[in-house]
């Protein structure tokens, strides 16, 4: 029997073998649980954006949330109600009767917390009452003896012992003594009223029914500095004598009297001449208004019938100047008992004789909550100063709610949906998030900023891709091996290149040059691609001999001076053909004789400057795609007989295809988030316009501009957050498109 010795020599050559080969199982081991984590990873970070992003959006799309607090008993029931309402904190109520008395409750008790009534005249009653608009908190009575009291609420704020203390009081702004209206000393009735620091007006019906205008202006007396009031009283012609309801425009320029179905619009700046600017008619069949109020800003007018319809009017453009027309309406509401509108915002609320609460915008068209409460015989209603309350009178109660409505002016529709807003001739797409107005509605349309992000990436790639994909087929195919060794990187390099500093060259250098030679550029795009076709034309159809004088290395060089030839010409004629065509000024031409707006910073400026910093990547992606081809494939092409042009298009581009498809589909997502080149190439307009002579403002370039002054949580920071939500939704949805492409293609030709 042979016993089996093994070799020392052997057996350390074994185990050397075997640690060599654990060693490399372990790193391959490792590897792949790294790429994995690190796969994994990358997942779990573009899911945590997109729940993020949805986290901070959603806000905007939540309805209002109505929640009752508190109902009190009131004082003096028996007589009718004015107006009702609460102090920002919403810890002091009030209820104003039309008598003038004022009572003020505290919510938290329900306790009378104190009660005041204007001091009248002796043998002087109240025979009318009005309520200026809602942010004034502001009413005026009118007396039997042709006399006003203007009053308005007042709530002070101390700290005694380190606790709130909320002191409510009337203020009289015009002073304690009443303010003669009616010279003749006839009763007011039918009272309406604006007050101002410097002009006072009053417009109300006296006993015979005749509606009569007083005004009173402020000059202050040089002598003892005291405001003197002179008062100016002027009939209002041919006014209805049954009116049910009267307003007065806080400006003090309109006059609106309702009667029936119809509403009559006085023009009042001048006394002396008070016109009739339009009668409203506001019929609908079998329907009768029932209230009429004035949305926040007062530009609006809001007609509301008993059959659940509110509707809105405001003055539009027109061949007969500014007048009102239904801008929209509100269907399927409660019948309507009685309506109201925030202080500052477009939203108004409603109340049924069944105690069904309604909120509304106007802007968004969106109803925002609806759902009904123990409210009996509902009477007045009132918001409170910052929108987060309301009190309604009902079963002589004042009943408070708690209101949660953070972003009304946001909706589906109009953000993507054409809106009208007020004082606009037509509806629009329009972002403007800004203003320095209390009565501005935001405009948040995104269809602006969609629509300039698609013309930006159209253009860049209209420009870019056809350099890039042309480029790369030659440099891959083509070109010498030495001088492709230094184009290539080249051009990589180039991608480094901040684009802060592309936008900075493009917005401060090429605008202004493309303006002032603006024929030679186009010029320029047209015969610079013409130029090197016909150069590559007639070098094929030179004589071998001819060529081979200059080498191979060289060859690509022949087209550097045609470029510099075609490109001093483009610009040496610019001025000889804008002077015989257009007038010796393109730009005026264009924008006279052609009635095409011309920005200096416009689509060309970004489609050139953005298709230099879009070329690089497109490039590189098609450049390698192409090289990569194998060379049997193009060789054995060419030795059955195909010529180099047709080895390229049928079987190196066929082979390449899902490489180059991918290049463009990177580039156009480079393209579609590109920031600042956009920022400081174009004018940042959002507007809809595909000229290439106007700028734009894309959904990118929005962001970075705007989000450093949103307010974090308001309705303009979610919105900016959606806008980036749909930049990912766009690149995730094009990336996705390119993938299944770029497979297909790859399935499809991978045989070849």
């Amino acid at each position: 029997m042979e016993s089996q010795v093994t070799q020392p020599g052997s057996a350390s050559h074994s185990m050397l073998k075997g640690g060599r080969s654990n060693r490399r199982a372990f790193k391959d081991k490792a590897a792949q649980i790294s790429v994995t984590i690190g796969g994994t990873m990358v997942f779990v970070a573009l899911l945590l954006i997109f729940f993020y992003l949805l986290y901070v959006i959603k806000p905007i799309f939540d309805s209002a949330d109505v929640t009752p607090v508190k109902s009190v008993s009131y004082q003096h029931a028996d007589v009718p109600t004015l107006m009702v309402g609460a102090e920002e904190q919403n810890e002091v109520m009030y209820r104003v009767s039309v008598h003038g008395q004022v009572d003020f409750y505290t919510v938290a008790d329900g306790s009378l917390l104190s009660s005041f009534t204007p001091t009248l005249p002796a043998g002087v009653t109240v025979t009318s009452a009005a309520v200026a608009v809602p942010s004034e908190q502001r009413f005026a009575l009118g007396l039997s003896n042709g006399q006003v009291i203007v009053a308005g609420l007042e709530f002070g704020l101390t700290y005694p012992n380190n606790k709130r203390l909320i002191t409510p009081k009337l203020r009289y702004p015009a002073g304690e003594t009443p303010i003669t209206v009616d010279e003749t000393g006839s009763a007011i009735h039918k009272l309406t009223f604006t007050y101002s620091s410097d002009k006072m007006s009053f417009a109300y019906q006296d006993e015979s029914g005749v509606w009569r205008l007083t005004r009173l202006e402020g000059q202050e007396n040089m002598m003892t500095e005291e405001v003197e009031w002179v008062s100016t009283t002027s009939q209002i012609q041919d006014a209805p004598k049954k009116v049910s309801h009267e307003l007065m425009t806080p400006d003090q320029r309109q006059l609106m009297l309702q009667t029936g179905n119809k509403i009559f619009v006085y023009d009042i700046r001048d006394t002396d001449s008070l016109d009739l600017l339009q009668v409203i008619d506001v019929e609908r069949a079998k329907a009768q208004v029932n209230n009429v109020a004035l949305l926040a800003g007062a530009s609006s007018l809001l007609v509301s019938y008993d059959t659940g319809i509110v509707a809105q009017y405001f003055q539009v453009n027109g061949e007969k100047g500014r007048l009102y027309q239904e801008i929209r309406q509100f269907d399927d509401l409660p019948p309507i008992s009685s309506i109201t509108s925030e202080f500052y915002r477009k939203s108004f609320a409603t109340v049924s004789p069944e105690g069904e609460l309604t909120l509304l915008y106007t802007t968004s068209h969106r109803e925002l909550f609806d759902a009904k409460f123990d409210l009996k015989n509902p009477g007045k209603m009132g918001f409170t100063p910052r929108s987060n309350g309301i009190v309604v009178e009902a079963d002589k109660k004042l009943h408070i709610f708690s209101v949660e409505n953070s972003h009304p002016e946001v909706s589906w529709s109009a953000m993507w949906d054409k809106v009208w807003y007020e004082g606009y001739p037509e509806p629009k797409y329009v972002w403007q998030s800004t203003s320095g107005s209390d009565d501005f509605e935001a405009k948040l349309s995104l269809m602006p900023l969609a629509y300039g992000t698609m013309k930006a990436a159209f253009y860049a790639m209209l420009f870019a891709v056809p350099l890039s994909v042309a480029g790369a087929i030659y440099t891959a195919y083509f070109m010498s091996p030495k001088v492709r060794g230094f184009v290539k990187p080249t051009i990589e390099i180039m991608e480094a290149l901040p684009t802060v500093i592309l936008g900075f060259l493009a917005g401060l250098w090429l605008a202004p040059l493309i303006e002032e030679h603006l024929p030679g550029i186009l010029i320029l795009l047209i015969l610079l691609p013409t130029s090197i076709l016909t150069s590559a034309y007639g070098w094929s159809r030179l004589p071998g001999k001819w060529k081979q004088r200059l080498p191979e290395v060289y060859q690509e060089l022949m087209l550097i001076p045609v470029v510099c030839f075609v490109g001093w010409f483009s610009f040496a004629v610019s001025p000889i053909i804008e002077v015989a065509l257009f007038d010796g000024n393109t730009r005026q031409f264009i924008t006279n004789e052609l009635g095409i707006t011309f920005d200096q910073r416009n689509a060309l400026v970004v489609g050139i400057a953005m298709g230099f910093a879009v070329i690089p990547t497109i490039f590189s992606i098609a450049e390698d795609a192409i090289f990569s081809v194998p060379r049997h494939l193009s060789n054995g092409s060419l030795a059955l007989g195909a010529t180099p042009w047709q080895t390229l298009t049928r079987v190196v581009l066929l082979t390449a295809s899902p490489g180059i498809f991918s290049a463009i589909m990177m580039g156009l997502g480079r393209a579609v988030g590109e920031t600042m080149i956009v920022l400081m190439a174009t004018g940042n307009t959002a507007i809809m316009e595909w000229s290439v002579f106007e700028g734009m403002r894309t959904l990118a370039a929005n962001i970075a501009v705007e989000m450093p002054e949103s307010a974090i949580g308001s309705s303009h920071y979610r919105v900016l957050f959606l806008a980036a939500f749909v930049l990912f939704i766009f690149t995730f949805f094009f990336n996705t498109i390119a993938e299944v492409v770029r497979q297909r293609l790859r399935e499809r030709y991978s045989s070849l």
